[in-house]
């Protein structure tokens, strides 16, 4: 899988919580991993930071073989980096509260398994057809799931930013973790909720049907999230299944 991505502080914030990397393994599959640190100034850099380089080391080191060992890699491996990173909070008092969301993918061949926690997300788009293919774990969401209040109106709620999940934050990382199909041409989309919450999903097809390299892609995608304001740490990782980028 080709993949480019791009992590801004966007036009608000004072410091950009969010990480992004890509690693390969000695199988030559791919981890892609994006996570949005948390909790203000209370290390939420440190928590992100951590939990891609961990993620990426054990990858390296101790890889899944196959996509259902993907699956209980990441469960085992997020539960892991929880209890480590719940474990600095306890002994250390600047780090009280910091943690982070996470999305992250694992390529086999033409599968992906798709993990996240908290309100980072993964799209796929398939033939002009873009879906989210995570859950949000937040407030506004729960209101959704019960019809309370419709998608459009979560983004706009100021209780948008309230997560009901993260790393560092329970002793339980509850993560959702799934499998799916990847067709020739089909593109996988990762990024934290500073490009969702600002760019229209109409918006974010467009971009992704240009017939342009991935990291100009990238590259528009957070100016698109920047004019409309930057209110917070935007992130964008793209990879395409196929030989070609554009």
């Amino acid at each position: 899988m080709k993949v480019a991505y791009q992590t801004d502080i966007g036009h608000q914030r004072k410091q950009n919580q969010d990480r992004v990397a890509v690693f390969t393994n000695k199988f030559g599959n791919q981890l892609l991993v994006i996570a949005d640190g948390i909790g203000g100034n209370r290390s939420g850099d440190i928590a992100a930071e951590q939990t891609v380089t961990i993620l990426g080391d054990q990858f390296k080191n101790r890889p899944p073989r196959t996509p259902m060992d993907g699956i209980r890699w990441f469960a085992r491996e997020t539960q892991s980096i929880n209890d480590q990173i719940l474990s600095q909070s306890k002994h250390n008092l600047q780090m009280q509260g910091m943690g982070t969301t996470m999305v992250a993918a694992i390529t086999f061949n033409n599968a992906v398994v798709v993990a996240n926690i908290g309100d980072s997300r993964g799209y796929i788009l398939h033939q002009n057809l873009l879906t989210q293919i995570t859950v949000d774990h937040s407030l506004v969401n729960e209101l959704v799931k019960t019809g309370d209040i419709s998608e459009d109106e979560a983004l706009k709620l100021p209780q948008s930013n309230i997560i009901t999940r993260a790393i560092g934050i329970s002793p339980d990382a509850q993560i959702e973790v799934n499998r799916f199909e990847l067709n020739h041409g089909d593109q996988l989309l990762m990024c934290s909720d500073g490009l969702f919450k600002t760019v229209a999903k109409d918006q974010i097809i467009k971009v992704l049907e240009l017939p342009i390299p991935l990291e100009e892609k990238c590259a528009q995608l957070v100016k698109m999230a920047n004019d409309a304001g930057g209110p917070d740490n935007i992130t964008v990782l793209i990879g395409i299944n196929s030989d070609q980028e554009g």
